[in-house]
């Protein structure tokens, strides 16, 4: 088994096609989301303070905007969102303090979030106060002033590279795990390289053992590369240092042995090498897609993110980006393990099916 694992991780650095798939498509993206710098997104995550006052035409305003998504948590668990970036800001609507005089909109965030997306909610904020002003106070001043100065919170910041290159691992181990793994066992099973093994006392199961571990390893050092460089060249966040690193390591490999049983299944259902692609788009590209590789899945339609949600590399990224950033441990993504766990089941009870030796 060592043996074989051994030849094909050889042949796998020997070949150029999966190099490129494997390491420099995603070094690409990476350098390319690294040098562009930060990006604002169509849907901004707030919370309205529990101190508002909500009976005025600006709080219903707000409250009515699509672009606007309301957290309706508690105030612990409000600051917690704020802390780690997945809130933009809390909202605070104050009556005047004198009679007529206009509402004091405040806004509270932190260090964690782009400065981009906060400059993004005031000019929709102004652009509210800017149109109920126009529509149904005309004869006064304005009827709300947007306070300049944020309050922020202590938080990290929050980097392009934190949100791109989790999505790029995931691109990267998908790419492999099927693409990889589908063409392997085909050309094995094409060159009657498979039935030559029978000739030698080595069990199937070391066959197939053998040529797993070398793309696993190969996988695993296509990893250290890519979060090492977003790490040192655009400061890729890893909130506990080394132990996050293994925390994602382990991440990677689970992740990785659920989409190699895709690439087994198509395998299994392929004629002829150009049969091939077509079927492996078909469990890569909807992922790929949909799945918050290059933009965060609340950008899509609400019918649609059920969907997206039940993509295995949607809760790869998912607890990536929990694990490098936020500082969870693997047992705080515990759901998202659990439903790759569910889907690895799924997918390798297919690939037991069709999986041909010859």
């Amino acid at each position: 088994m060592l043996a074989i694992t051994k030849a094909s991780l050889r042949a796998t650095f020997r070949s150029p096609s999966a190099v490129l798939f494997s390491i420099g498509f995603p070094l690409i993206f990476i350098l390319v989301f690294g040098f562009i710098g930060n990006s604002g997104g169509i849907t901004i995550n707030v919370a309205m303070d529990k101190g508002s006052d909500t009976l005025n035409p600006v709080y219903q305003t707000l409250k009515n905007i699509s672009n606007l998504r309301f957290s309706d948590k508690s105030d612990k668990e409000v600051n917690e969102d704020l802390e780690k970036g997945r809130l933009t800001a809390v909202i605070l609507v104050q009556k005047a303090t004198v009679a007529n005089g206009p509402l004091h909109v405040q806004l509270k965030s932190s260090e964690a979030v782009s400065p981009q997306n906060i400059s993004i909610l005031k000019q929709i904020i102004q652009s509210v106060v800017t149109g109920l002003n126009k529509q149904t106070f005309p004869n006064t001043p304005t009827i709300a002033v947007v306070s300049d100065e944020i309050v922020k919170i202590p938080g990290r910041v929050y980097r392009t590279i934190d949100f791109i290159l989790p999505g790029q691992l995931g691109f990267s181990l998908l790419s492999a795990g099927v693409f990889g793994v589908a063409f392997l066992f085909f050309n094995l099973r094409q060159q009657l390289v498979l039935k030559r093994f029978y000739a030698t006392p080595i069990r199937r199961s070391y066959i197939i053992l053998g040529e797993t571990l070398s793309r696993v390893l190969f996988q695993l050092m296509t990893a250290i590369i890519i979060i090492g460089l977003g790490n040192i060249a655009f400061h890729f966040t890893l909130v506990h240092g080394f132990v996050t690193f293994l925390e994602i390591m382990v991440l990677s490999f689970v992740a990785l042995l659920v989409f190699m049983g895709f690439g087994f299944i198509v395998s299994g259902l392929a004629r002829s090498e150009n049969t091939i692609p077509p079927f492996a788009n078909m469990f890569t590209l909807p992922q790929f897609l949909l799945a918050g590789t290059f933009f965060s899945i609340d950008n899509f339609p609400t019918w649609l993110q059920p969907i997206c949600k039940l993509l295995p590399l949607t809760h790869f990224n998912n607890a990536m980006r929990s694990i490098a950033f936020e500082g969870a441990s693997l047992l705080d993504v515990w759901k998202e393990l659990g439903i790759l766990g569910i889907w690895g089941v799924i997918v390798y009870a297919i690939a037991i099916k069709t999986f041909k030796w010859e």
